[in-house]
């Protein structure tokens, strides 16, 4: 290979991602290949929970219901355990997440009853959307943010192929169960229920493997006791001049967020921790949610108020159309296989993952809030219309534009986060932010389920996509202008 090819071949590399991602080190890897088995457990098994539970007679009302309740226990278990993982450990917290998961996996597969089943969804973790909202996300972007933290372009590369990989397990694994249910209920002897309940079994063993992978990381993904979790009045107050507004509404002190590639995002916009006059780092806060979300800095907060609200916009209109519902949607307008929804599902999957591999180098030429407002409305546009075709094709197009473009505000998204939140500050904003959105979705199914016994299925998706592009007009408008001090420096 000759030097220009050589080179070539690194700056694609490089352009990718992929160069920074194999830098980062063996615990990032772990994370990936983690949050992957996870996901391709979500995605074996969320495609037919709906399905599952009208198999065994259950009421779409109480199918909305079970979803509703399964949100619900995702949101206790991610404040609890939020709370309390950089106190015994982040990979004790996600061990106890993978043992949890496994369990449960293994109710639903010796159990028909709705309300066992419902007990290990709540007090158990069981994706009953195909969508991530326990409390693996919170705390597995903060390890990356953590291991990452020492490179400046190490980190978005990373969050982007956390998001890839994710989606690729999803794709791979509602590939597989489509055509494995699909396969199962036709032979002598089998039906519907009895193919759910083997690939609970998938499940079980992605849950296992993502227990090995937790055991297998250094103590490097644990939150470095060198900084207080804590900063004192007056230099909060220091702080957040970084973040002033001027005239025009936006923020001075530093570069616009906007602006900004996502590679040069870092912690180090944002001033270290002080330190005591002793020089000894300032005391814990007591543990419970007031004093989580006391150390949490004011000039944090500030930031975080306005985009919590808007995310819980954005969850409420996801919860209402989760792509478990929308199966579910589909086969009830259209009478499709179980073999053919997951062709659809899957193939969307992996459009989710293409789109996300560009949008890393898109943040890097457009900026962080064009990236992430300007491939969401297109999706937030295809929820919105998805009940208007009375075609199978047009319907699956919209489906396809939702489902494709809908990961690419995740990265650019979690980085910017990062850019605004100090390291040891990330595990309780993350937590923080994935329980509200899972507050905010647990109202979503209930609502649809309630529409669909009234035959008003339809109504959700209107309702959803209105609500999605309220979030993208919102993001716009409250964060387009800001700015960001890259170096800690004022001025």
């Amino acid at each position: 290979m000759t030097t220009s090819s050589r080179f070539s071949v690194e700056r694609i590399l490089a352009e990718l991602g992929l160069t920074s991602l194999w830098t980062t080190g063996p615990d990032s890897w772990l994370v990936l290949m983690s949050r992957t088995t996870r996901m391709f457990a979500y995605g074996s098994n969320g495609i037919f929970i709906a399905l599952y539970f009208s198999a065994l007679g259950f009421s779409d009302f109480r199918i909305g219901a079970f979803m509703t309740l399964t949100l619900a226990g995702d949101v206790i278990l991610t404040v609890i355990l939020t709370l309390v993982a950089d106190r015994i450990g982040r990979r004790n917290i996600l061990l106890f997440g993978s043992i949890m998961m496994i369990l449960s996996g293994l109710i639903f597969i010796y159990f028909e009853n709705y309300w066992i089943l419902l007990l290990a969804s709540v007090v158990g973790i069981i994706s009953a959307t195909g969508g991530d909202f326990g409390p693996f996300r919170a705390i597995e972007e903060s390890i990356l943010s953590t291991t990452t933290s020492k490179s400046s372009k190490t980190r978005s590369d990373v969050l982007s192929w956390y998001v890839v990989t994710s989606a690729l397990g999803s794709a791979i694994g509602t590939e597989l169960s489509g055509r494995v249910v699909n396969w199962l209920s036709h032979k002598e002897g089998w039906n519907n229920t009895r193919a759910y309940h083997t690939m609970f079994w998938l499940y079980v063993i992605n849950g296992t493997i993502g227990a090995i992978c937790i055991y297998l990381m250094s103590d490097k993904t644990e939150v470095s006791t060198k900084r207080g979790n804590s900063i004192e009045d007056g230099q909060a107050e220091e702080a957040e001049g970084l973040l002033e507004d001027d005239n025009n509404g936006n923020r001075e002190g530093g570069s616009t967020v906007n602006q900004i590639p996502l590679s040069s995002i870092q912690t180090s916009s944002i001033p270290e921790r002080p330190t005591s006059s002793n020089g000894v780092p300032p005391a814990l806060p007591k543990s419970g949610w007031k004093s989580k979300l006391a150390q949490i800095s004011h000039p944090t907060r500030k930031i975080m108020y306005k985009l919590w609200f808007l995310l819980a916009v954005d969850s409420l209109a996801d919860g209402m159309v989760g792509y478990a519902l929308t199966t579910y949607y589909l086969a009830q307008k259209f009478g499709l296989s179980n073999g053919t929804l997951g062709d659809i599902t899957s193939i969307s999957y992996f459009l989710a993952a293409i789109s996300s591999i560009a949008a890393g180098p898109l943040a890097n030429h457009l900026g962080l809030i064009n990236t992430m407002v300007f491939t969401h409305i297109p999706s937030s546009a295809a929820v919105l219309l998805f009940p208007a075709p009375n075609s199978l094709v047009m319907t699956i197009i919209l489906f396809f534009i939702r489902t494709g473009l809908n990961n690419m505000d995740q990265a650019p998204r979690a980085a910017f986060i990062a850019a605004v939140v100090p390291t040891d500050e990330l595990t309780a904003v993350n937590g923080i932010t994935s329980m509200l959105r899972t507050l905010a979705s647990t109202t979503g199914p209930t609502i649809t389920g309630w529409l669909a016994g009234g035959d008003r299925f339809w109504i959700a998706y209107v309702a959803a996509g209105s609500l999605r592009l309220a979030y993208d007009f919102g993001l716009w408008a409250l964060f387009v202008g800001m700015k960001v001090n890259q170096h800690g420096e004022t001025g």
